[in-house]
């Protein structure tokens, strides 16, 4: 989940490093450092905690070397080719000794990495048996000892050789003091991009670090190593046989990688969730047609008779995006749907046959667990549809076909309208595989793609009018705990809610269909808990109006979200309801979780909490 930039050229290394940090830092934030390689010395200068902490550390670090001018032949670190890194940690506690870079013994090979080398404690013994000190706690330095114990005067071949060694998955950028003119990547199983410019190149874990600079770059697959110049690029595999790369054009805007005026990357998502629908929805529905313009979406008449299930498998908000998929394919379908967390899906063992589909659901693309789940669906006989947000990414690459969500970059941590966008695909698979099966008619799916038309206007509506939200927000946020219940899909997205809520506020909050109140959560509930209750499933309103009343008489505050029409019969028994839409019942989940976003952020806005950055996440989950 750590990112990782670097960049060689003809401009000073330094503010390129630290924008680049700046632009992924949502990858994670325990550390971060920099490593510069000036007159044949690697100057590393890293520390504990926030971005902002190292760039103090820089600054201290340039005035004591350099005077108050920071700046001439005296500067250590006016290099033009460098590596950084900022970190989420796995092995070793945040601390600056754990940061990386990583240094060999003797501070010839510098080395940041993103991954989890599961054999780095085999490895690292035998290399102090062989003289080398170790300084961390980290599986990363073990890469840096060993590149250096392989070094013949190669650094390639150095490099190549410890790469037979690890075991794990990795991301990783190497410089050497005696290789000035370049640097060398490696991926397995993380991400890593080359951003190619004329006379510099860039790497990133994520595609935000590069923006700026270029729209062209090389995407590494496993088992691919690069070495970097500025003014070229080499590509080779584990056995040193050179690769043909085709450029990747980047399309994203670079000032929706920016905030724009608002206080935090979640409230401006949160407010592009009506652009980003039309943007995913619109393209989908010309001509009459579902899918087929907008992308290579085939599944004919003679692959849904061989369908014996639908796998759908995701982890976080994204599986609860397919839980919600799982109620509407069922109904539109009648196709059986499996949904699975990834982490679980390939341990245990699912029976999947030849023709059988796995809906793959990622906003990265790069998720860990997810992809392994995709390669392990794929073995076992499964088409592999895709959805993702980041073009290119590893997931979309494997994937037999894949869906873009084209909501635009995901900076917030917590993700919001990268869901949105997946429900929205997740309809139209639905309305695309039912025509086809002739389980609805033409007229049933035109009534629902117009109403999945108007769901843009209905979020303008909600996020114009959340005012109401900042203000239950600001007399609820230091609630010590907050239940989320639902029957059918309301339940999928009090999961999501409740998840919001945990994940940038730290009030403990959980989910539970309302039918299992009584089933002992009910114990949980005293004079003053919050509770929050969705209301808008018709045939099941009078459950739910059941279950507030009986949270109510147990002394619980209770906040329901219900359709305009509803709103009158809900308020006698909630103690705040907060309306949407006459929105369809069974499209309710589109508009329905935006409130439920924006508590959140509230909540967390009032606790003085890092909204983008939740303390612990990391935005792209790239170990398992």
């Amino acid at each position: 989940m750590c990112g990782i930039v670097g960049y060689i050229g003809n401009r000073e290394v330094v503010p390129i490093l630290i924008d680049g940090l700046k632009k992924l830092e949502y990858r994670g934030y325990d550390s971060a450092g920099i490593a510069v390689l000036c007159n044949n010395k690697i100057n590393v200068i890293k520390c504990k905690g926030r971005l902002k902490n190292l760039e103090d550390k820089i600054n201290c670090y340039m005035a004591e070397h350099c005077g108050n001018e920071g700046n001439g032949n005296n500067n250590p670190l006016n290099g033009k080719i460098g590596i950084g890194h900022t970190r989420w940690a796995t092995h070793g506690e945040p601390n600056d000794i754990n940061s990386h870079p990583h240094t060999s013994t003797s501070g010839k090979i510098a080395v940041v990495h993103n991954g989890i080398i599961e054999n780095y404690m085999k490895l690292k013994e035998s290399l102090i048996q062989k003289g080398f000190v170790f300084s961390s706690e980290t599986d990363t330095e073990v890469i840096a000892q060993l590149i250096e114990y392989y070094y013949k005067g190669d650094l390639l071949e150095a490099v190549l050789d410890a790469l037979k060694q690890l075991e794990g998955s990795y991301a990783m950028a190497v410089i050497s003091r005696e290789w000035p003119d370049r640097f060398i990547v490696a991926r397995k199983g993380s991400s890593l991009i080359i951003g190619l410019g004329e006379g510099e190149n860039f790497i990133a874990s994520d595609i935000p670090a590069i923006l700026s600079h270029t729209r062209n770059a090389y995407l590494l697959e496993d088992d691919e190593v690069a070495v970097i110049k500025k003014d070229s690029v080499t590509v080779c595999d584990y056995l040193g046989n050179m690769i043909n790369k085709e450029i990747f054009r980047i399309e994203w805007d670079v000032s929706s990688a920016e905030k724009s005026g608002y206080e935090h990357f979640m409230i401006k998502e949160i407010c592009e969730e009506p652009d980003a629908l039309k943007n995913t929805i619109n393209p989908r529905l010309r001509n009459g047609s579902i899918m087929a313009e907008a992308d290579n979406f085939h599944i004919s008449k003679e692959e849904l008779e061989n369908i014996g299930k639908i796998y759908i498998v995701a982890c976080g908000t994204a599986y609860h995006a397919g839980v919600v998929g799982k109620y509407i394919i069922e109904k539109l379908t009648r196709i059986p749907v499996e949904v699975d967390i990834a982490s679980e899906f390939r341990y245990r063992d699912p029976i999947i046959k030849p023709g059988d589909i796995a809906i793959i659901i990622s906003q990265s693309g790069e998720t860990i667990d997810t992809l392994y789940a995709l390669r392990e669906a794929k073995k076992r006989g499964a088409k592999v549809i895709s959805i993702v947000n980041v073009v290119g990414s590893t997931i979309a690459r494997e994937s037999d076909e894949v869906l873009y969500t084209w909501a635009g970059p995901e900076i917030a941590v917590a993700s919001t309208k990268a869901y949105n966008t997946q429900l929205a695909l997740l309809y139209l698979i639905a309305l695309d595989l039912a025509l086809k099966k002739g389980t609805i008619d033409h007229k049933t799916a035109e009534e629902i793609i117009s109403e999945l038309k108007r769901v843009p206007d209905y979020l303008t509506y909600v996020i114009s009018n959340r005012g109401e939200l900042q203000k239950f927000a600001a007399g609820h946020y230091n609630a010590k705990s907050v239940f989320f219940i639902g029957r059918g899909l309301d339940y999928a997205v009090a999961m999501e809610a409740s998840l919001k809520l945990k994940e940038i506020s730290y009030i403990h909050s959980e989910a539970y269909a309302g039918g299992e109140l009584k089933h002992g959560t009910i114990a949980l509930i005293e004079e003053g808990t919050l509770v929050v209750a969705i209301a808008i499933q018709d045939a099941l309103k009078e459950k739910i109006i059941s279950n507030i009343k009986e949270v109510k008489a147990r002394g619980a505050v209770v906040l329901a979200i219900t359709r305009e029409c509803e709103a009158e019969e809900v308020a006698k028994v909630a103690d705040v309801v907060i309306s949407i839409p006459d929105i369809q019942p069974m499209l309710a989940p589109l508009v329905a979780i935006t409130p439920l976003q924006l508590l959140a952020y509230y909540m967390a806005v009032q606790k003085g909490c890092d909204v983008d950055k939740p303390r612990n996440l990391a935005k792209s989950v790239t170990v398992e």
